[in-house]
């Protein structure tokens, strides 16, 4: 495989809004990055990405977009953006910009244009459809924020195409014009020297001709239409189109989120050879703690499902494609909450799960604070959380009888903003994030949980990260090597090994609150990094203490 610069490089994502604040109004922006980049270049980090910065209503939080080429007020100026992808390149750090295309916000240019009238030239930007002769909406969709995908406009007395909120409008793919706007926006941006973009659930732009009704499952009010349009019918065109008309003139980095992608679409979208986007994110590792009602039905996490799962995506790709690794994003529950342990063992458990995740084959993400540790939180009251998807779902099961109790359960454990609460920066007033009111309240153990804390101890989980991005910008046989399950049915440990030129790691990691112990058939004289201080020889037998990860190097 042709080596590329995103193939060893390590992302660290930033959600703008929660990472500092430098003028006190309580919403963190350009110029608090700006200020932190000292503290990502000794994380080691060689991307940033930034959710989105531009201008927009805030209705999901910077994912409506009301111009694609200004930056939201609240985050500064273009001239802050301009100096911080300066500032950023001085640091050696490359920027990835969010790419929001498969909507926009109703208040964005186009669409306001759009609903002035069915013979506008902007109202095919977007899918407008009339309800049906007996009064029912133009099928059965549902919209992924609760309630059904179609709103109502009474100067047409037609409706149009929302899969997510209704103020953020589906843009209509099949119009060529529009897709021209899009690229031609794009280049502009990498015109400005970013260097790469993250493309927000880019495989659901292509709908099914006839936007077909979408089955009903048992107790669901609506149709699930991503039958019709996840991983459309012409997505693969307009990715290969998108790719030549923009990003394929420059080298950089381009990632596609992509729900409900399988490793036979992942190795469509990212073979190098097929021109569409370097890797996807998939979505079917953060599907394992969800029961059959989906996303708020909880469930407990097995590990034999998780090996199986990341097996199948190191195996399948291997050599054909790449993969993204990741554990938290924006819009993920906090990995040490969720697969780890979050109180007695919350260091170790935090090291553990970075090192399964980090010897990986792939780019792997890293989520503001998770190299702290940070943690899930639990507000007490719905009134404290901010997001839309939480609002939406609580407003919608509560009308048809859901005990508050269990759904406030499931938002503490799965809710969005877990991963939006500001970042710790400090043990002084919020978290040192801010010297105002925070848009969204601090998780309430910031004085135990802050990155001043964890600069100062040598054996913290944010040093712990540091050695796993140098490994992995030291050695070709992360990025490369050949990956194997290892003891498949423990039911404890996640162990596996890499291989390259003569070279094996063995990776174990366990996930067990007591001592466990694995059979052993390779020397461990020579250990490459451990999240214990001690870590004795084994024989034949490895005894791992509670959330240990060790890994052992041997030569031919």
């Amino acid at each position: 495989m042709e080596r590329k610069w995103w193939h060893d490089s390590v992302v660290y994502q930033i959600y703008p809004r929660s990472f500092k604040d430098s003028n006190g109004d309580g919403v963190g922006d350009l110029v608090g990055i700006i200020e932190k980049l000292d503290y990502l270049k000794e994380l080691g980090i060689d991307v940033i990405w930034l959710s989105p910065i531009y201008d927009s209503p805030n209705d999901d939080n910077g994912y409506d977009i009301r111009d694609y080429e200004a930056i939201m007020e609240e985050f500064g100026t273009m001239n802050d953006f301009d100096r911080l992808l300066a500032r950023a390149h001085e640091h050696g750090i490359k920027i990835v910009m969010d790419l929001v295309v498969n909507h926009s916000s109703d208040e964005h240019a186009w669409f306001v244009e759009s609903r002035k009238g069915k013979d506008n030239p902007y109202r095919d930007y977007y899918i407008w459809r009339k309800g049906n002769p007996d009064g029912t909406l133009p099928n059965n969709w549902g919209s992924i924020f609760s309630g059904p995908a179609w709103e109502h406009d009474v100067e047409s007395d037609e409706y149009y195409l929302h899969l997510f909120s209704k103020k953020q409008p589906d843009l209509n793919w099949e119009n060529e014009t529009m897709r021209r706007d899009v690229y031609a926006m794009m280049k502009r941006w990498l015109d400005r020297g970013i260097d790469g973009f993250r493309m927000d659930v880019i495989n659901l732009i292509s709908k099914a001709d006839g936007l077909p009704d979408g089955k009903v499952g048992e107790g669901a009010l609506y149709g699930d239409g991503g039958e019709h349009y996840v991983n459309g019918p012409r997505v693969h065109e307009y990715l290969r189109e998108m790719h030549d008309a923009s990003f394929g003139q420059y080298d950089v980095l381009t990632v596609g989120e992509m729900p409900g992608a399988t490793t036979e679409d992942a190795i469509l979208y990212t073979n190098p050879e097929r021109k569409e986007v370097n890797m996807v994110f998939t979505f079917e590792h953060m599907d394992l703690d969800s029961g059959p009602g989906g996303k708020w039905d909880v469930v407990p996490f097995h590990l034999a499902k998780l090996k199986e799962n990341f097996t199948k995506w190191q195996t399948a790709l291997h050599g054909k494609g790449w993969n993204s690794l990741y554990w938290n994003n924006h819009d993920q529950p906090r990995v040490v909450s969720r697969f780890g342990d979050d109180s007695v063992y919350r260091v170790e458990s935090a090291k553990m799960l970075a090192t399964l995740l980090h010897m990986l084959q792939g780019t792997p993400y890293i989520y503001q604070g998770e190299e702290l540790g940070m943690t899930n939180v639990s507000f007490e009251s719905i009134e404290d959380y901010e997001d839309i998807e939480i609002r939406n779902m609580w407003r919608e099961r509560t009308a048809l009888g859901a005990s508050p109790a269990e759904l406030l359960r499931s938002v503490h454990i799965k809710g969005r903003d877990n991963a939006r609460t500001p970042m710790q920066w400090s043990a002084e007033e919020n978290a040192g994030f801010t010297t105002g009111k925070p848009w969204l309240k601090v998780n309430p153990n910031y004085p135990e949980i802050n990155a001043e804390a964890v600069l100062k101890d040598p054996n913290s989980i944010f040093y712990y990260y540091k050695q796993l991005i140098a490994l992995r910008h030291q050695h070709d046989l992360m990025v490369y090597g050949d990956y194997t399950l290892l003891h498949k049915n423990h039911e404890t440990v996640y162990a596996y090994s890499r291989h390259h030129e003569g070279e094996t790691w063995y990776i174990y990691c366990s996930f067990d609150k007591q001592e466990t112990k694995v059979a052993l058939d390779h020397d461990t004289s020579d250990i490459v990094i451990g999240n214990y201080a001690d870590r004795p020889h084994a024989g034949q037998e490895l005894t791992l203490r509670p959330y240990e990860a060790v890994v052992y190097r041997t030569k031919a």
